[in-house]
């Protein structure tokens, strides 16, 4: 029988309670499953790997794919999901919390809520807009006491905005919006991340590890963060394996690579 939605949102928010975890991001309900096959206690959807598997690029997705995705991948574990929810999938603050009603019914057990424009000329939205977006989807999913946790993102690092007292400001600014969860995707160093956590404390953060590094889990327990996302790289791992393959054949006419293929038996045996 599955999990209840209810005992997945609980679970979720013991998690950040205390020590650190590593929240990884599937891309569909297989790769979510087997995450779950592998002991991770929550997961978190990717906006740029689902994206891939219906043939579109990041930040191109429809409200309506994303709740069909999340609806599917909430459905196929019994761990909680936290929701890539991008900007809303509007600019004004009342759209955006019709907006996050609807992810909230989908089943997660968190929801992002990012700072962004999409223009590179002005990549992030005014700082008071930015806040009454957040005000407004902390209280569409207060509207029924849902318990879903709410991730305010500063994505000002990604937009080349490299500039940490604003982003410590607009996540202050956040977490009195009613943020649970404070994130800056970006930020890298030992000093930046211990910075962020010093200033949004006791609220937790989450840390963005999306290529490789030298930060190990407990090297980021030890500054403090609570949780770890890889964004898409998982995603495009999976690419990788796929693109590799498929070029050997298209340029070589061979199938070398299928030797590094994972076996389809232990696949089965893990979504049996």
């Amino acid at each position: 029988m599955p999990l209840p939605t209810a005992d997945k949102r609980s679970a979720f928010k013991k998690l950040h309670e205390s020590g650190c975890f590593i929240i990884p991001n599937p891309f569909d309900a297989g790769s979510a499953r087997a995450l779950q096959h592998l002991g991770f206690k929550a997961l978190a959807s990717t906006s740029a790997g689902f994206a891939w598997t219906i043939a579109k690029a990041d930040n191109r997705v429809t409200i309506d794919d994303v709740c069909d995705h999340l609806t599917a991948v909430c459905a196929a574990v019994d761990i909680p999901v936290n929701a890539d929810f991008e900007g809303g999938f509007a600019v004004e603050p009342e759209k955006v919390a019709i907006n996050v009603a609807r992810g909230v019914k989908t089943g997660v057990a968190g929801l992002s809520i990012e700072d962004s424009t999409g223009d590179a000329a002005n990549p992030l939205f005014e700082h008071k807009l930015a806040v009454e977006r957040i005000r407004a989807a902390r209280k569409a999913i207060d509207a029924d006491n849902s318990g879903v946790l709410l991730t305010g993102r500063c994505e000002a690092f990604l937009w080349g905005k490299k500039d940490l007292n604003l982003v410590i400001e607009r996540l202050q600014a956040y977490s009195e919006a009613g943020a649970d969860v404070l994130y800056s995707p970006g930020i890298s160093t030992k000093e930046e991340i211990t910075a962020v956590v010093k200033a949004v404390a006791p609220k937790p953060v989450n840390l963005l590890i999306g290529g490789a590094s030298e930060l190990t889990l407990q090297a980021v327990a030890d500054l403090g963060v609570r949780r770890i996302s890889v964004g898409g790289a998982l995603a495009r791992m999976a690419w990788t394996g796929v693109m590799k393959a498929a070029k050997e054949m298209a340029e070589q006419g061979t199938f070398t690579e299928f030797a590094n293929g994972y076996p389809g038996g232990e696949l089965n045996k893990m979504f049996k």
